[in-house]
C-alpha cells in the first residue's frame, strides 16, 4: 500500500532463523517507521523499536497512527439509551419468514401500526393504550416510525385491518387448507368465549361462559385451524350464540369466501349436531367427523343393538354401521382408564347428593318439615346440584320422603363408561379406523390454541372495546399473533419444554404420552445438547434483555452509533434456530 510522504506507522517485522541445533525459529519486532517517496520508490525510515510495549499499547499506537479516534476506558463514550430489542427481533424474523407484513396489505402507516400491534401482542399483551406507552421503551417506535402515535391512529389502523380480514384469511386458507397444503382435507373448528368489561359493548350478551364468569356479559368467537392447529380464520359472535349457529357460519365462509371443496369438518358433538349434519348433507361437498351424544350411544346399545361390550374383547375400537346413519362410518372406542375415572366420579357425586339430601330426610322424619309442596321445594333445590337427579327415585308425601338410588339407571350408564362413538363420512380407503380416531383427537390442537389465545400467550380477554368493528379487529389481531406464536413455538421447541417428537400411540384410544426426551428436558431443565430450556413465555422475556444501545462519543469528533448487546448463548441459539443473525433493525 502506497503511503503519503512522512506517514508514520507501526510495522510488524518477522525474522526467521535457525539455531545451532538446527531448530527453526522466528523473532517478531514492532518498529516505528516513517514512509516516504524517493523518486518513484517507497522507502521506510525506522524511527525506533517499540516491541517492548504491551500488546494493548501497541494496538492503541497502531490505531492512533492510522487516524482512528481513541478514548480512555470509562471516558469519551456514553450509553445514551438502551431499548428492549431481542424479543421483538425474534418475532419480526418469524414474521418476515411468514410474509406477515405483505399478508396484511400494501405499505402504509396503518399497516405499520397494525403490524406493530401484532408483534406487541406476542411479546407484551396489554390493552391498546398501555401498548402504545410500552412500545416507546422498545425498538418498535424508531424502526416502524411510530413516534407520537396516539389512540386515534391505533383505532384507525384497527379499522383498516378489520376491513382486510376477509382477504387475509382467504390467503391463509389457501396457504394451509387447500388440497396441496392439506392432503388430509381436514379442517377443525371450535367455539370459545371471553367476558366483557363495561356495559356498552355492541356484541355483549349473557350466555354459557367457558371462562366460568357466570352472570357477566361476553362475546363468543369460533376458530378455524388446520389439522396441526395453525389458526386460519376467526369469527366473532354475540355472547349468546349457540355452537351450531357458529358452525353453520364458518361452513358458509369456507364454501363462499374460501371457495374450498371436499373438506371434512371436525368438531365436537356440541358443535356438529344432527341438525347441522342434515344441513351439510344438503351442501353435499363438505364431510364431517364428530362424536355421538350420550343418548345416541345408549340407543345403539339398547335391545341388542350393534354397540355391545363384546365388540371390545380383542380391541379398544370397533367399526360398524347402522341404518340411522346412512353413508357414514361409526367407530366405537372404549378407554378403560376413562371408564374407571367416570365410575369413581359418579360414585362420589352420588354420595355427595345423598349427603346434601340427608338433612331434608331427617327434618321430614322428625316432623320439622311437612307438606308435599314444602318438601318438594327443598328437594328440588338440591336433587340435581351434582347432575345426579336421573339416578335417584324420590317419593314425596304430605309427611313422608324417601330417596333411593335408581340402580337400573346407574347400571345402564355404567355399562357405557369409557365408550364414545365417532361418526364420519371419511371413506375407509382414505383413512382407516385408527386414523379416524387420531384425526378426531387432533381437536386437542384447537383447545391448545384457545389456551394460548386466552391464557398463556396472547391474553385476548377481557374485552375492553365497545364498537362491534373494534371488537372483531381486536380478536383478529389476537388470532394473527397466535399464528406467529404457533410457528415460534414449533421453531424454538429445542429451547422450551415442548415435546419435539411425541411418540406414536400403538393404541389410538389410549391417552397421549410425552416422549422420553421431553420428560428428560423437564427433569434436567436442559436439552440433550446441554442447552438451558425455559417455558416459551420465559424465553420471550429472556430475549427482551438483548438491548439495542445508542452510544455517543464525547471526544472532539462527537458522534452516535447503535450497538447491540452481546447475546447470551440462549439468545444466540434462538436466532440460529430462526435461521437469521440478530437484526439491528426490525424491518
Amino acid at each position: 500500500m502506497t503511503r503519503q510522504d512522512g506517514a508514520v506507522h507501526v510495522a510488524r517485522v518477522v525474522r526467521k532463523y535457525q539455531t545451532k541445533d538446527g531448530e527453526d525459529r522466528q523473532s517478531v519486532s514492532h518498529l516505528l517507521r516513517r514512509s516516504f517517496r524517493d523518486g518513484g520508490k517507497i522507502r521506510h525510515e525506522t524511527l525506533g523499536n517499540v516491541s517492548a510495549l504491551p500488546a494493548a499499547a501497541l494496538e492503541a499506537l497502531r490505531a492512533a497512527l492510522a487516524g482512528e479516534t481513541l478514548v480512555v476506558a470509562g471516558t469519551g463514550l456514553e450509553l445514551t439509551r438502551a431499548l428492549s430489542h431481542g424479543h421483538l427481533a425474534a418475532v419480526s424474523v418469524m414474521a418476515k419468514t411468514l410474509g406477515l407484513a405483505e399478508l396484511l396489505g400494501p405499505p402504509c402507516k396503518e399497516r405499520d401500526i397494525a403490524y406493530a400491534l401484532i408483534l406487541a401482542r406476542v411479546v407484551h399483551p396489554r390493552p391498546k393504550l398501555a401498548t402504545t406507552k410500552w412500545w416507546s421503551d422498545t425498538t418498535l417506535v424508531a424502526d416502524l416510525e411510530l413516534t407520537s402515535i396516539g389512540t386515534d391512529e391505533v383505532y384507525a389502523a384497527m379499522d383498516w385491518l378489520g376491513e382486510r380480514q376477509g382477504a387475509i384469511e382467504t390467503k391463509l386458507a389457501t396457504r394451509h387448507l387447500s388440497a396441496e397444503a392439506n392432503p388430509s382435507r381436514l379442517a377443525y373448528f371450535d367455539l370459545s368465549s371471553s367476558w366483557v368489561e363495561g356495559t356498552k359493548n355492541e356484541l355483549a350478551a349473557r350466555g354459557y361462559s367457558r371462562d366460568k364468569k357466570r352472570g357477566m356479559a361476553q362475546i363468543e368467537y369460533g376458530l378455524l385451524t388446520d389439522k396441526d392447529g395453525r389458526p386460519v380464520a376467526i369469527e366473532v359472535f354475540s355472547g349468546n350464540t349457540a355452537d351450531p349457529t357458529a358452525f353453520i357460519s364458518i361452513v358458509e365462509t369456507i364454501r363462499t369466501r374460501f371457495a374450498l371443496e371436499r373438506l371434512t369438518m371436525v368438531g365436537d358433538r356440541g358443535m356438529i349436531t344432527s341438525a347441522r349434519i342434515t344441513a351439510l348433507r344438503e351442501v353435499g361437498d363438505l364431510g364431517w367427523l364428530t362424536c355421538l351424544r350420550a343418548p345416541q350411544i345408549a340407543a345403539l346399545a339398547k335391545d341388542d343393538g350393534p354397540l355391545q361390550l363384546g365388540l371390545f374383547d380383542e380391541s379398544d375400537l370397533a367399526e360398524f354401521s347402522h341404518p340411522d346413519y346412512p353413508d357414514e362410518r361409526l367407530i366405537a372406542c372404549r378407554n378403560p382408564l376413562l371408564a374407571e375415572e367416570r365410575k369413581r366420579k359418579r360414585s362420589e357425586l352420588l354420595v355427595a347428593t345423598e349427603e346434601a339430601l340427608a338433612p331434608i330426610v331427617s327434618a321430614v322424619q322428625a316432623g320439622r318439615l311437612a307438606g308435599a309442596d314444602n318438601i318438594g321445594l327443598k328437594v328440588g333445590k338440591l336433587i340435581n346440584k351434582f347432575k345426579m337427579a336421573k339416578h335417584f327415585e324420590v317419593s314425596i308425601g304430605e309427611n313422608t320422603l324417601s330417596v333411593s338410588r335408581h340402580e337400573e339407571a346407574i347400571a345402564a350408564e355404567a355399562a357405557l363408561d369409557g365408550i364414545y362413538v365417532l361418526r364420519t363420512t371419511i371413506k375407509e380407503s382414505d383413512l382407516d379406523a385408527p386414523g379416524v380416531v387420531d384425526a378426531y383427537k387432533a381437536l386437542s390442537h384447537v383447545e391448545r390454541d384457545f389456551r394460548h389465545l386466552k391464557i398463556d400467550d396472547i391474553d385476548l380477554r377481557p374485552i375492553h372495546h365497545r364498537l362491534e368493528a373494534r371488537v372483531r379487529s381486536h380478536v383478529f389481531i389476537c388470532m394473527l399473533a397466535s399464528y406467529l406464536v404457533w410457528h415460534l413455538r414449533e421453531t424454538l421447541a429445542p429451547l422450551t419444554f415442548t415435546d419435539e417428537a411425541p411418540p406414536l400411540r400403538a393404541n389410538p384410544v389410549a391417552a397421549a404420552e410425552r416422549s422420553v426426551g421431553a420428560r428428560a428436558k423437564a427433569a434436567a431443565k436442559e436439552n440433550e445438547d446441554g442447552e438451558e430450556v425455559r417455558g416459551f413465555r420465559e424465553l420471550i422475556e429472556h430475549l427482551g434483555t438483548l438491548t439495542r444501545n445508542t452510544m455517543r462519543t464525547t471526544t472532539e469528533t462527537t458522534g452516535e452509533f447503535e450497538l447491540l448487546a452481546t447475546p447470551t448463548p440462549t439468545q444466540r441459539r434462538v436466532f440460529e434456530l430462526l435461521g437469521a443473525p440478530v437484526p439491528l433493525k426490525l424491518l
